[in-house]
């Protein structure tokens, strides 16, 4: 298998100025009456689309914020949503992302880190960004309010109500390609979250390589991604690739269980889905899977954790479409390394994307030889500028052209990588990262719990859960589910440990250090 060549003419860099938002606007003035989005409340035309991402930029400038100041997005996927991030991009403000399944604390230090001038959030977000906003010093000074079950008192602000009140802000903000656009947070080693800052070029460059040359996306296809708008994946899936090519895209506010999923995928014909490998092992084991003649799908796409093969085997036999998984990350936005329709290995994660460069290396640094474990180095013009206020690890990681992945791969005979690991302790469960040293912190703060220790344990469908070895203090009593709900009353409720063993002593090293290895290999007997 060869993997194909870049075509330069396709992808030219965008002249300056370039503004993201104008840029797809522009790309899609053309079709003001095809449908652009379709979420809970029903269907926005891209001509209403750009008509309300032009008021919503109209109205933040009124609201007093200016170029480069940052505005908190926190909302469930919703057309909303899409307004928010291209009505902040269009007006030169720089929108920042955020989860929307973590506590107010995560929240708290998010507001403060990035000095947010104001806050755009879903209703029923709004009670846990108001206690984040209680919790300590801050720069908010507008907080504006998407689809409130509730009329939306003063001090706060109704988002249609913003709209309505200006009129459409007619030019973009003369943005650079290479200054920054937007942020999105990456979750870091000590479970500290890092602000990546990526550039307004960056979004092209992602829908340009990947959505275009790999996935060869048309004005033809409905897409529908299970992976949120603010992860680095859902962005491009939802917004930028398929905006990109005037297609359609099927939104959802809640939890992509499989119930939800087929919901869509038979009653919206999707053509291409973008899932991750935990939904698709759920969609396959669920009883109500749809049959191959109940959906239109042509492509899937999986990111977020390594595909075990069986899964996508599986996938295939049913509907006769291809799983095409790839490993992207926020600090490159999207996908750098992955399969490609009609040029699938399962088990692996393909071939570098055109455009990246890939390399594998050893502790000195030196490239390893084929088959051989290295550390993943990615070059590539997706890669964000910077970890915001955190130059040790911005250095760390972004080391000149080159970006370290903290995964670990082997190359293959016929140029294919195979996972083969993390290069820190981090996990990654459905596709969101887990430290397991904030875990271990909070499973000591219950009182009965000298020692903790959190490793990540492979399951019957070859997918990471993690689990926790725990030492109880003598005495003490406790037991797993006691333990299990008090992390997740403390921790965004994905990160607690599905399964907890207790233990007399912890493995350790002379110097008291935790030998981990020890614990996996508990696991293996």
């Amino acid at each position: 298998m060869t993997a194909p060549t870049l075509d330069p003419q396709a992808v030219a860099p965008p002249a300056s100025p370039f503004n993201f938002a104008q840029h797809l606007m522009a790309l899609n003035a053309g079709r003001p009456h095809k449908a652009a989005y379709i979420d809970d409340a029903g269907t926005l035309s891209y001509g209403q689309l750009a008509e309300r991402v032009q008021r919503m930029a109209a109205g933040l400038l009124a609201l007093g914020l200016r170029r480069e100041e940052r505005v908190l997005l926190l909302m469930h996927d919703s057309s909303d949503w899409v307004v928010s991030f291209l009505g902040a991009l269009y007006a030169g403000v720089v929108p920042v992302a955020v989860n929307t399944l973590l506590t107010a604390e995560d929240y708290a230090y998010m507001l403060q880190h990035s000095r947010s001038q104001a806050v755009l959030v879903s209703g029923a977000l709004r009670p846990v960004i108001e206690q984040a906003m209680e919790r300590g010093a801050h720069e908010v000074r507008h907080l504006v309010v998407s689809r409130a079950s509730a009329a939306v008192a003063a001090p706060a602000l109704d988002f249609e109500a913003l709209l309505a009140q200006h009129s459409p802000l007619t030019h973009s903000a003369p943005t650079h390609g290479d200054e920054p656009g937007f942020w999105l947070y990456s979750s870091g080693s000590t479970g500290r979250p890092k602000g990546t800052t990526h550039t307004h070029a960056n979004a092209y460059w992602t829908a340009e390589l990947y959505g275009k040359q790999i996935l060869s996306l048309r004005e033809s296809d409905v897409c529908f991604s299970a992976a949120k708008l603010f992860f680095a994946y859902g962005l491009g899936n939802a917004l930028s690739f398929p905006m990109s090519v005037g297609a359609t895209v099927v939104l959802m506010a809640e939890r992509p269980t499989p119930e939800a999923t087929f919901k869509r995928w038979i009653g919206l014909q999707p053509t291409v889905f973008f899932g991750a490998p935990t939904g698709f092992a759920g969609m396959l084991a669920s009883p109500a899977l749809p049959a191959k003649e109940q959906v239109a799908l042509r492509l899937c796409s999986s990111a977020g954790e390594a595909l075990p093969a069986d899964i996508g085997e599986r996938f295939t036999r049913h509907y006769g479409v291809e799983i095409i998984d790839g490993i992207g990350s926020t600090e490159m936005l999207h996908i750098y390394l992955s399969n490609r329709p009609g040029q699938v290995r399962y088990g692996t994660t393909g071939w570098p994307v055109p455009g990246y460069e890939i390399e594998l290396r050893g502790d000195d640094g030196a490239p390893v030889a084929d088959g051989e474990p290295g550390d993943l180095y990615i070059k590539g013009p997706s890669a964000a500028l910077l970890y915001w206020a955190n130059r040790e690890k911005s250095r760390e990681t972004f080391q000149g052209g080159w970006t370290k992945s903290g995964d670990k791969y082997v190359r293959n005979a016929d140029g294919s990588y195979t996972y083969s690991g993390r290069s820190d302790d981090m996990l990654k469960v459905s596709g969101i990262y887990v430290s397991p040293f904030e875990v271990e912190a909070t499973l000591v703060q219950h009182p009965a719990v000298l020692e903790a220790a959190v490793v990540g344990m492979v399951d019957d469908e070859g997918l990471t859960k993690t689990r926790a070895y725990v030492v109880l203090k003598s005495g003490a009593s406790a037991d797993e589910a006691e333990l299990k709900a008090f992390v997740k009353e403390r921790l965004a409720p994905y990160k607690y440990p599905r399964r907890i063993d207790f233990i007399a002593e912890l493995p350790k090293t002379a110097t008291g250090k935790i030998q981990r290895f020890k614990l996996r290999e508990l696991q293996a007997l």
